[in-house]
């Protein structure tokens, strides 16, 4: 039985939310950009640790706000499956101030519309554009402690341009997903500790 977990990468406009997807799943990234109208899924399969997972990537378009309820879901096409996804992963750019208080704002309204427990959701804030980090609008540090010691959620910074720590966050967000439970079979002992490693079929 392969655990199936469910990922919705959500972010203001341009930030990089399909480059750090397509650079994870296809080694592939474009200089042009192209803004994400529709609600996309991405279904590739990792193996960590020698368990093979299948991974269901949402790519969700810009919203104005995460949906406070199933009907109200479901009314908007690119917001379908996000309220029951298995984790979450906040992308912001950290040249644009902006972005960060859009994240700051979907984080606070996961953690109040989640069914159940909304603290055991895992969600990785993830810092995009690492590769223009002297045009960083605050140092890392301070959003890193914020983030991990006051919101107690994951953060990593990337370059889906430079394919730097790419792979690093998709593997830091299993992790916290499967420490924290997240696995409908709840299986126990299994770790991920290993890199996430391709062949030639899928990102394994």
């Amino acid at each position: 039985m392969v655990e199936t977990l469910s990922i919705a990468v959500i972010g203001a406009p341009g930030v990089g939310k399909t480059s750090i997807i397509r650079q994870f799943i296809y080694n592939d990234f474009s200089e042009v950009y192209t803004p994400t109208r529709d609600r996309y899924v991405y279904r590739p399969s990792v193996i960590l640790n020698g368990n093979m997972y299948d991974l269901k990537i949402l790519d969700v378009p810009p919203i104005s706000s995460f949906p406070s309820s199933s009907s109200q879901e479901w009314l908007d096409l690119r917001c379908r499956g996000v309220r029951n996804a298995n984790a979450y992963i906040l992308v912001y750019d950290i040249c644009c101030v902006e972005s960060f208080e859009y994240v700051k704002m979907i984080r606070q309204q996961i953690v109040e519309h989640r069914e159940g427990s909304s603290n055991e959701v895992p969600i990785l804030v993830v810092g995009s554009k690492r590769d223009l980090q002297r045009q960083r609008f605050t140092p890392r540090r301070a959003v890193s402690v914020l983030v991990k010691k006051t919101w107690k959620c994951g953060y990593v910074e990337c370059s889906a341009k430079f394919n730097w720590h790419v792979v690093l966050l998709f593997k830091e967000l299993l992790g916290i997903a499967v420490a924290r439970g997240m696995k409908h079979n709840h299986t126990p002992g299994i770790r991920l500790q290993g890199a996430l490693q391709r062949n030639r079929c899928a990102v394994m």
